[in-house]
């Protein structure tokens, strides 16, 4: 009976990847360009994705792009690429939904990625962490790349008494 129960648990996360897994290869095709792309022209994306949900683009319409985009600033600034799990994690997380990632697998990263898409609706975004100490490492850490793509990064702590 409890066999059943979480092998029905790991057939649903699977069927969730397998349904993510064409928006990361989407993601991955847009790669090679944005790679070429000067640092100006790279910055003038956040511009151009912002004008396009102006004309009506939904931000599902932007992710492959923009999450490209995101991986290339990070890789520039911060020296780290995102991988295809961490592009997963990213999608889940944009659909709202919690993506269960151990230590050392980029949940940062991760969470980078989705606030840069998300925050190009100008409304904000927040990224919440019980860990004081990895709050403000990753809001400096990967703020400076989404700094560089046009977004202001603050972080707010908890004052320790």
């Amino acid at each position: 009976m409890m066999l059943n129960f979480f092998g029905k648990i790991f057939d649903q996360n699977q069927k969730e990847i397998d349904k993510l897994m064409p928006v990361v290869a989407k993601i991955n095709s847009f790669e090679p360009e944005i790679q070429k792309l000067s640092d100006e022209k790279l910055t003038a994306k956040t511009a151009e994705f912002k004008n396009r949900l102006v004309r009506g683009e939904i931000l599902d319409d932007l992710l492959p792009e923009a999450f490209a985009v995101a991986r290339e600033a990070i890789k520039r600034i911060v020296n780290e690429r995102a991988f295809d799990v961490q592009l997963l994690a990213a999608a889940t997380l944009h659909k709202g939904r919690v993506a269960e990632q151990k230590t050392g697998e980029g949940k940062t990263l991760a969470a980078a990625v989705t606030a840069y898409l998300n925050g190009l609706s100008g409304k904000g975004v927040h990224v919440v962490t019980v860990n004081d100490y990895l709050a403000r490492r990753d809001s400096g850490w990967y703020g400076r790349a989404l700094n560089f793509l046009g977004l202001k990064v603050a972080c707010i702590v908890h004052e320790q008494a």
